[in-house]
């Protein structure tokens, strides 16, 4: 071993290390693991951000907001906001090697809460945006007929009476009661919940049972199914971007799509709508990019990663723009109607409009299957990184109790059992409300907004973003340009906290379709959520101040500073090379293996 490079003589210790046991019998803590390859994790990222809200809410935003004129309060905060986070988010996974909780902890201890609240954010996210795989599922399952059922009126649930539904969310302008009819059984009334539907809670069961089985082992089984999940919706977005674009009125609809109104840009909902489409689906906020950043390996070059998947995010939903908009223009023509009229966003474009055109195409089923696949595979990946940035985090904060044995999976099956009871609730007839309520507030703009101000306040002022960029520098070798320090001082929050105060003088109760506004114990509901997320900040500064040993200045200064101990997924070793009992203390700012180095350096001389 002598004669061996001492970085190869660090790696064996660590293996060594991790398979020599515990001292007194004690089983083995596991190793904490790290992406497999550089494409594992740009393909974990590109699941998790690129997501359904790229196909369908985008496109929608793009042509309600002015068409191409949209692009220009959209690269504004794509730059002052979105790119900043993102890379702020990113590095200080891979920095600290921690998932969203403990590296929080670790950097800027005051701002703890940061990591909790996101924590608690994607757990909400977990139990209702996994139901819409639910219904791609359902969907897909029917798509396989003879006869696509949501093409015609001849179905045991269609009434004799011809009616038009018109709504924001699940109905579209359609001469017979729809499909829609049979997969939701939509009560009238929020207080009217129903009985669950089984044949939904039977796909919902599949699609955990999915995602269980992609993250049970940790990245090492999420760093493979991604290869699948990530690229698929791509193939099956280009195969419907060309086979939209042959069909006639497909110009009108990218035309609707893009055309200019420049008189839009005084409407100040437009630059809010800009802002919280780069939050959504940028997944800043929610501990994932600091989850997944954190299995790098500590000199990747996250700077240009960062870059690189921004253009690929924002690229991918431009791009849907002409896949969704083509078949609309179509439908519209086949329709004899105004494009506008057929243009919808979210559940209403992916399980109404965008079906019903598809069953006016030769061969339907074949590009129905196309388009449910690729709506699973979008939210698929979201999904199951989701779930594993919030084990990352969990598993970093216990590391002894859980990175043991069998312990992480079952800590995962409960989750996912739990998330499971409580999202039946959305598979009822008043399922529907249930879900809009969870979609509008728990992981609303307001929220995201305000983890985002304290965000940039915790890495601009308190640690520093001179020191952070130093970080980046000692990471990737070179200094990130000097516009990043000035968004994380002063321009990402100035615009943050500027469209946080908007976003609450413009609020209005929740309208969910059919002319129902949530009432006031549904408002109440939805208020809770968000508070559960956002109110852990204040919660957690306070308690920190309260357990920190000194007077009070002592104890801001102390929790303003990084703390002196970080938690990693490595071991000391001894200068004699045996395994010590595993201690969750590294500086902040040593690398984990060249502080195994200077040990091997110690020993040979």
């Amino acid at each position: 071993m002598a004669d061996q490079p001492l970085s190869q003589q660090a790696n064996q210790a660590l293996k060594k290390s991790h398979k020599g046991g515990l001292p007194n019998g004690k089983e083995a803590l596991q190793a904490r693991g790290q992406w497999a390859s550089k494409a594992e994790f740009l393909l974990a990222v590109a699941g998790q951000i690129i997501g359904l809200g790229n196909v369908w809410r985008f496109p929608y935003l793009c042509y309600k907001n002015g068409g191409g004129v949209f692009f220009v309060p959209y690269l504004l905060f794509l730059v002052l906001c979105g790119i900043p986070l993102f890379l702020l988010e990113t590095s200080l996974g891979q920095y600290t090697s921690l998932g969203g909780v403990s590296a929080w902890r670790t950097i800027c201890p005051l701002f703890g809460g940061l990591g909790y609240a996101s924590q608690v954010m994607i757990l909400h996210g977990c139990v209702y945006y996994i139901v819409i795989l639910a219904w791609a599922l359902y969907y897909l399952f029917h798509s396989f007929q003879a006869e696509l059922p949501w093409s015609h009126c001849n179905n045991t649930w269609n009434t004799d009476v011809k009616v038009m539904f018109v709504s924001s969310m699940l109905f579209l302008t359609y001469p017979c009661v729809s499909f829609r009819r049979e997969v939701l059984r939509l009560s009238s009334t929020l207080d009217e919940l129903g009985p669950i539907s089984w044949k939904l809670a039977l796909c919902l069961a599949v699609v955990w049972l999915v995602c269980y089985f992609c993250v049970w082992k940790g990245v090492k089984s999420t760093g493979k199914v991604v290869y699948l999940t990530a690229t698929f919706p791509y193939v099956m977005l280009f195969v419907l971007l060309v086979r939209g674009a042959t069909l006639p009125g497909a110009t009108q609809g990218i035309v609707y799509y893009l055309k200019p109104n420049i008189t839009r840009l005084a409407d100040p909902q437009v630059w809010m709508d800009a802002g919280t489409q780069i939050f959504f689906s940028y997944g800043i906020c929610l501990g994932s990019l600091t989850a997944l950043g954190s299995y790098n390996k500590y000199n990747n070059d996250c700077y240009k990663d960062s870059f690189m998947l921004c253009l690929l995010n924002s690229a991918t939903s431009f791009l849907a723009g002409f896949a969704i908009f083509s078949v609309l223009g179509f439908m519209a023509e086949e329709q004899g109607v105004d494009i506008g009229t057929v243009a919808q966003s979210g559940p209403g474009l992916a399980f109404i409009a965008y079906p019903r055109a598809v069953a006016m195409m030769p061969v339907p089923q074949l590009w129905a299957v196309c388009f449910f696949l690729m709506i699973i595979m979008l939210g698929l990946d979201t999904q199951f990184v989701s779930l594993e940035a919030l084990m990352t985090s969990v598993t970093d904060l216990y590391p002894h109790v859980i990175r043991r044995g069998y312990r992480r999976e079952l800590l995962l099956l409960f989750v996912c059992v739990v998330c499971f009871l409580v999202g039946l609730v959305m598979v009822t007839p008043g399922g529907l409300y249930v879900f809009q309520i969870y979609d509008h507030f728990s992981c609303s703009g307001a929220s995201l907004l305000l983890l985002s101000i304290f965000q940039s306040l915790a890495i601009g002022w308190v640690y520093g973003a001179d020191r952070f960029s130093a970080n980046i520098k000692d990471m990737t070798g070179y200094t990130p340009i000097s516009a990043f320090k000035l968004c994380w001082k002063y321009l990402t929050p100035a615009v943050c906290t500027a469209t946080f105060i908007f976003s609450l003088v413009c609020w209005s109760p929740l309208s969910l379709g059919k002319g129902l506004v949530a009432p006031v114990w549904a408002t109440t509901l939805g208020w809770i959520l968000t508070l559960s997320s956002v109110s852990l900040l204040p919660i957690w500064a306070v308690y920190a101040l309260l357990t920190t040993p000194g007077t009070l200045p002592q104890r801001f200064h102390r929790l303003c500073s990084p703390a002196e101990k970080s938690s990693t997924g490595f071991q000391h070793l001894s200068t004699n090379g045996s395994a010590l009992t595993y201690s969750p203390v590294l500086p902040l700012n040593g690398k984990p293996k060249e502080q195994i180095l200077e040990l091997l350096q110690e020993k040979k001389t």
